[in-house]
């Protein structure tokens, strides 16, 4: 998908500010306690995701993430398919007091690779 020069500013912008988990250290992390929170839309999401990923749309993100995350603490992966929407979601979590918010690299696309 091309994007318009502001998006793709705007979603390095965001990389910049989180951390990018590498694809082949999520399982690891989820081991751990890591949420996996797929940002992606419903439809998207159904078509194939990571197993045990909780889904919540880019667009209801903001207002529904404390009632379904309430720890501010909980380390969360977000992803998209690459990279912006998860980097974009993972920064305005960070804004709103998760300290643990952080995204996938490359997302949901690389992640399935690590697994052939």
């Amino acid at each position: 998908m091309q994007y318009t020069e502001k998006f793709q500013k705007m979603a390095s912008a965001a990389q910049s500010q989180v951390e990018g988990v590498e694809p082949k250290n999520v399982d690891n992390k989820v081991a751990k306690g890591a949420i996996l929170l797929d940002i992606r839309d419903p439809d998207e999401h159904q078509k194939g995701h990571i197993e045990g990923s909780m889904n919540i749309s880019r667009g209801k993100l903001e207002m529904i993430v404390e009632r379904e995350i309430p720890d501010l603490d909980t380390e969360i992966l977000c992803y998209c398919n690459a990279n912006n929407r998860g980097a974009l979601s993972a920064a305005s979590l960070k804004s709103m007091g998760y300290v643990n918010a952080k995204y996938i690299a490359d997302g949901f696309i690389e992640y399935k690779n690590t697994l052939s």
